[in-house]
């Protein structure tokens, strides 16, 4: 509150100076990650430094709940689902310099023979209310077909504008835990 012994020339700049700290400090606020938390340590105790052909699977994004994301038909929405998947594997080959990452083409591909690491992308929800994307992340050996390591399905935050560029951010954030558990490297590299 402001003191009324102040003179009002004063008060007004006392106010906007309030109100200025008050707005400096916003920016700070919007950073937040909505309560996502990121995941920047090595969780898997597979060793997967070596691997060098990548085969990252398919992210369903259900085709069947364009209405739930707000476009007018089915083809609209299935027409992103592509898109979205490659920009995965782009990211994804961008924080792992020196591998070769391939990615499925379309749903139920998930042909990783010849490829020395398969990642099995599962349990795929989007939250608007957070702008999270969960998924859970699964290591797999294709020579064997077992799993050699799993992240749970954990929230993904995609801090941007438009629908699409919210999931892209947040494929972005989950391509940085991969590159983490892949590499083992815990600092992060600009890309």
């Amino acid at each position: 509150m402001v003191p009324m012994g102040i003179p009002i020339p004063a008060r007004r700049q006392l106010v906007a100076a309030i109100l200025l700290v008050c707005a400096a400090a916003q920016p700070a606020l919007a950073v937040r990650r909505r309560g996502a938390k990121l995941y920047p340590h090595k969780e898997t105790a597979a060793d997967m430094r070596g691997m060098q052909r990548i085969f990252l699977g398919w992210v369903d994004l259900k085709e069947d709940d364009w209405a739930v994301h707000g476009y007018s038909n089915k083809q609209e929405w299935a027409s992103n689902i592509p898109a979205l998947n490659s920009a995965f594997r782009y990211i994804c080959q961008s924080y792992l310099a020196g591998k070769t990452v391939d990615g499925a083409k379309q749903k139920g591909d998930e042909n990783a023979a010849g490829y020395d690491l398969y990642i099995k992308i599962s349990d795929v929800m989007i939250d608007y209310s957070k702008y999270h994307l969960y998924m859970s992340i699964h290591f797999i050996d294709p020579k064997t077909n077992t799993e050699i390591g799993s992240i749970p399905a954990r929230p993904y935050f995609g801090n941007d504008w438009g629908f699409v560029n919210y999931l892209r951010a947040a494929l972005d954030e989950a391509s940085q835990k991969i590159r983490v558990e892949i590499t083992g490297d815990e600092h992060p590299k600009k890309r």
